[in-house]
């Protein structure tokens, strides 16, 4: 699999997450992609309970742990790459969480426009 550029939704170096639970495409921490990445993995969320209530509802469990792949869990106030339509869903939805735009591959904008990523924003001023 070849990585498609380390690029955030500003055209400056994709910023990584930190700690856990690891995530993105690559479980590098970062919201990279590549032509595998059908979901496009690439929206930097900041995770909160009504998301991850939604995200159940929505088929997308991703607060359960499951120790045998590894995965502890989502929690809230944790770091998460989120499938690009997904988080689009949840905005049109009204449950959408806020988003880390240093940390947002550039490929999310083939779903998501800047405009609207914008007004979530979690690390701007």
């Amino acid at each position: 699999m070849e990585m498609d550029e380390s690029i955030n939704v500003f055209g400056e170096p994709l910023e990584a997450s930190m700690g856990t639970p690891v995530t993105g495409f690559f479980r590098d921490n970062m919201c990279n992609t590549c032509e595998q990445d059908v979901g496009s993995h690439t929206v930097s969320i900041k995770a909160t309970e009504e998301f991850l209530e939604y995200s159940r509802f929505k088929g997308n469990d991703l607060s359960t742990p499951m120790p045998e792949f590894g995965f502890e869990g989502v929690k809230p106030g944790d770091t998460w790459c989120l499938c690009a339509a997904r988080w689009l869903q949840a905005e049109m939805d009204d449950r959408a969480p806020r988003v880390y735009l240093k940390r947002t591959h550039i490929k999310a904008l083939e779903i998501v426009p800047l405009e609207i990523l914008r007004k979530y924003a979690a690390d701007l001023s």
